[in-house]
């Protein structure tokens, strides 16, 4: 038997995926858990809610690939038609399946509600087909063989999809293809460097051969992929990683273990520091950030969100004259918001975020865009200005994430890069 992967095809679908709604995020994780099997994804679509074009889809998908995973559709409503589709699409009658109705029902009872009618709905089946059992929700799937794929349908909702392909899908793909090479992959997250520059420093870091790298922009970071095959795949991913760090230095924030804000959350913990935060432009993100890992309280002393000048004063006690003198948004301001945050708080570190988001505000020599951070600590006081390209939501979201990069390189030693790191 081949040791390639088999032609594997992802079909997503919902109209709301693409109205623009909601973001497909289950293509992106269904092929991730493959990929660290060894099976690649060969072609991924996605389809409204229309049960012609969902016929047609599944009948073109199976007749050119071995493996077809489809989310979605598997609800009680009207516009769940995924089921109806795949009974027409394998000539097959639509029946009520009883041991997708018990598995319903089951469900049901573990979570305490009573069932509604409308839930057997889902327990409407393509005849003959395998049900797969969802632990995480009332939506079965089920398994079927047309022309010479199978046919994997799963939930769109994604923890459930994700569970089921990781139970369900993937022991029975390899266990039809067990010759396939053992496949590893290492993600490394990059943040203030652009792609170009990324992949310019690693054209001359002398990666090993059996590695294959890419490249993704998940905002604001650069994601590295690092994959290797075979038996020493551990091996050479290991030579990989660290001549990737050794070209990227302090730029690499996270593994694909980890998180950025949880390892400045670490970070915080390990050094036994706690941090008051003081954000007039960004709104709360940073916060948000450093809240999103548990246990923030260990930390995270407090936020002061002081969007009005009036509450930079009284909230913070910068002083009136020193805002009409330089401006909200200034060097001045972020560094009296920092140490009147750190002086209210008590805490050992204040950090301050002012500036113009846009997209109104800016001026001449303060265009949107414009950002001060400034971070206090013991014997230390730092303050700079940056220019943020790009529209609201990206100025504010970079600010954020910079205003973390300033807590974990004061944290780690690391320097400041002088030079201006905006996207």
């Amino acid at each position: 038997m081949s040791n390639r992967s088999p032609h594997i095809a992802i079909l997503a679908t919902g109209t709301e995926l693409l109205s623009g709604e909601i973001n497909d995020t289950n293509t992106r994780q269904v092929a991730e858990l493959l990929a660290g099997h060894g099976l690649v994804v060969r072609e991924s679509v996605c389809v409204a809610d229309r049960e012609d074009d969902i016929t047609r889809t599944l009948d073109r998908l199976a007749a050119e690939n071995r493996i077809v995973i489809i989310t979605g559709g598997l609800g009680p409503t009207e516009d769940d038609l995924t089921a109806r589709a795949a009974a027409k699409a394998c000539g097959r009658p639509l029946i009520l399946n009883d041991e997708a109705l018990e598995q319903i029902r089951a469900r049901f009872r573990q979570i305490g509600r009573t069932m509604h009618p409308g839930n057997e709905k889902q327990a409407l089946l393509p005849h003959k087909v395998k049900v797969l059992a969802n632990q995480n929700g009332t939506a079965p799937g089920f398994r079927l063989r047309l022309h010479e794929a199978d046919l994997y349908f799963l939930p769109g909702v994604p923890s459930e999809m994700k569970a089921m392909v990781a139970s369900a899908v993937i022991p029975e793909v390899i266990q039809q293809f067990p010759d396939l090479q053992p496949s590893q992959e290492r993600r490394l997250q990059v943040f203030a460097l652009s792609e170009p520059r990324v992949a310019e420093l690693l054209s001359k870091a002398d990666l090993p051969q059996k590695v294959e790298t890419g490249f993704g922009v998940t905002f604001p970071f650069v994601i590295i992929k690092l994959r290797a095959t075979g038996e020493e795949a551990d091996e050479q991913l290991d030579l990989a990683e660290l001549r990737v760090r050794q070209s990227l230095g302090d730029f690499i924030v996270a593994n694909h273990n980890e998180t950025f804000a949880g390892n400045v959350g670490r970070l915080l913990r390990i050094k036994e520091k706690r941090v008051a935060l003081a954000e007039s432009c960004t709104g709360g993100l940073l916060s948000k950030l450093l809240t999103d890992p548990p246990g923030a309280s260990a930390y995270l002393e407090r936020t002061v969100v002081s969007y009005a000048n009036s509450a930079k004063h009284q909230a913070l006690g910068v002083p009136l004259d020193l805002i009409e003198t330089y401006g909200a948004v200034s060097k001045e301001c972020a560094m009296a918001m920092a140490t009147g945050i750190r002086t209210k708080a008590g805490t050992e570190i204040g950090l301050a975020i002012t500036g113009i988001a846009g997209p109104d505000g800016g001026t001449t020599e303060k265009p949107v865009g414009t950002v001060f951070i400034a971070l206090v600590g013991p014997g230390f006081e730092h303050a700079r200005r940056y220019h943020f390209s790009g529209d609201r939501e990206r100025v504010r979201t970079f600010a954020a994430h910079m205003a973390l990069d300033w807590l974990r390189r004061y944290l780690g030693r690391l320097p400041f890069p002088e030079e201006d790191r905006s996207p």
